[in-house]
């Protein structure tokens, strides 16, 4: 996909979660970031971890989860996000232990389950990553309104080279599992860390 389709696509994907936003969630004076408590479903998953092992949402019920959709080999969007989120959790200080950070790859053809672990194990000790099936990473995401295009490699490109786009977004759930905030990529660490806060302190 030549950069200036690719960019129009990726534009569109976050006008489509600007959309969701506007339509199913909002800003309150209680939250900074928008609340989706009721809108979206709750934690539900069943994916392959490093090591062989297989991860489900139960095995995660009393942490505060911070899911986002992306690939190991993503140049932009990821890193930033992942850097960010790891910053939140620094900020957080002690009370980061109560939080997860999971990554879910959208390219489960490239990303193994341990080269996931590698890659968010470079920006946190307690994020997982996590890839699946075609299939179970389409339901999740389907799930979750997440959109996401793989691109076929082009004429004279390796198969294993081609381009992913994909929207952003970090879906934030209580230690019960429910979906109650979602982060959008303008939101910064200082309000994450605020309503997370709000967030631990509700459950307390």
């Amino acid at each position: 996909m030549q950069q200036s389709a690719r960019t129009r696509f990726a534009r569109a994907l976050l006008l489509g979660l600007c959309v969701l936003l506007a339509a199913c969630s909002e800003r309150s004076a209680d939250w900074s970031l928008y609340n989706v408590r009721g809108h979206l479903p709750d934690l539900k998953f069943t994916l392959s971890g490093a090591g062989g092992r297989s991860v489900s949402s139960d095995s995660l019920r009393g942490k505060t989860v911070l899911l986002f959709f992306g690939y190991a080999s993503c140049p932009d969007i990821c890193p930033t996000t992942m850097a960010q989120l790891s910053t939140v959790l620094q900020q957080l200080g002690d009370q980061a232990e109560r939080m997860r950070i999971v990554f879910v790859s959208v390219d489960p053809h490239r990303d193994t389950p341990d080269m996931l672990q590698a890659y968010v194990d470079a920006f946190n000790k307690q994020a997982i990553g996590l890839t699946g099936t075609e299939k179970q990473i389409a339901d999740l995401a389907r799930r979750y309104r997440v959109a996401y295009q793989i691109e076929k490699p082009r004429p004279g490109d390796s198969a294993d080279v081609y381009d992913v786009t994909h929207s952003r977004g970090v879906y934030i759930f209580d230690g019960r599992g429910r979906a109650r905030l979602l982060a959008s990529d303008t939101d910064t660490v200082t309000a994450m860390v605020h309503d997370l806060k709000q967030l631990i302190a509700s459950a307390d």
